[in-house]
């Protein structure tokens, strides 16, 4: 779908986009086909698309996947995607009129199988790809166009200063494989920030067992709640001073050390030195 195109359809159906709903639709076709070459999608797939707008990528997806499930919260772009993808000439189009993140906390499913590809709406996606990431049964890709400081997060590490807790909670089960810088003329409306397209991609093993998983985003949130504080210290609002300072001492971690500087690996052996030493 071309500019022209998109903007023919939004005045024809006196649609205007909300900038409370992240609504800023890629229009470019080259960027669209390099998210779908990311995905690398084959007739076996299924994928899950959150914010398909008007439907460039999803028209992409259709092609190259064997089943779609997209989920969009706009009422009026339900209604043109239903028209511009009837169910009738594309049986394995689903779509759903719902709020993305509101379903994901509401209806768990297996995911296991499916892989996320989506332009996602700028002012849900870091909480949708933490709903997506702590799931039991994640996706195994994740390909996701959002802003660029959200993406530099998802690729940071140790030292960075864009390493946090996002960081943190999406590597802890996805390993970033590749990304790359969308400008925000590819868009319409343009943005007021530059966006990317990032690989996440399921690791083969998982860090920490099921049991742990609750325990390490506590610790997490923890440590960098206050990024200047000794990450100890902030620790010791949840857990015992003795266990604390045991773990650390087995890990030869400094009790002064602040979270920032601590490796995804580190993190999840304070988890388990905090379980095992009880």
């Amino acid at each position: 779908m071309k500019l022209s195109e998109m903007r023919e359809v939004l005045a024809v159906r006196g649609i205007q986009l909300s900038k409370s709903l992240g609504q800023n639709f890629l229009h470019d076709g080259n960027q669209l086909r390099r998210i779908t070459d990311a995905a690398e999608l084959t007739k076996e797939d299924k994928v899950l698309e959150i914010g398909p707008g008007l439907g460039p990528l999803t028209e992409l997806l259709l092609d190259r996947a064997g089943e779609v499930l997209a989920i969009e919260k706009d009422a009026r772009l339900v209604e043109f995607l239903r028209g511009r993808f009837p169910p009738d000439q594309n049986p394995e189009f689903q779509l759903l009129h719902d709020d993305a993140l509101k379903f994901l906390k509401r209806e768990p499913r297996d995911w296991s199988e499916w892989k996320l590809v989506a332009n996602l709406p700028y002012s849900v996606a870091s909480p949708i790809l933490v709903e997506l990431a702590l799931s039991p049964k994640r996706p195994e890709r994740m390909v996701v166009t959002l802003q660029l400081e959200v993406a530099r997060r998802l690729m940071a590490g140790p030292g960075d200063k864009d390493y946090g807790v996002l960081t943190l909670l999406v590597q802890l089960d996805y390993e970033p494989r590749d990304w790359f810088k969308i400008p925000a003329a590819c868009f319409f409306p343009a943005p007021d920030v530059d966006s990317a397209c990032v690989t996440l991609v399921r690791r083969a093993k998982p860090l920490l067992p099921d049991d742990h998983r609750e325990a390490f985003v506590k610790i997490v949130k923890r440590a960098f709640s206050q990024r200047r504080k000794m990450m100890m210290k902030l620790l010791k609002e949840d857990w015992p001073v003795e266990e604390l300072e045991r773990a650390f001492a087995e890990l030869e971690l400094s009790p002064q050390e602040r979270a920032e500087k601590l490796s995804l690996e580190q993190f999840v052996a304070v988890t388990d030195k905090l379980f095992s030493n009880r």
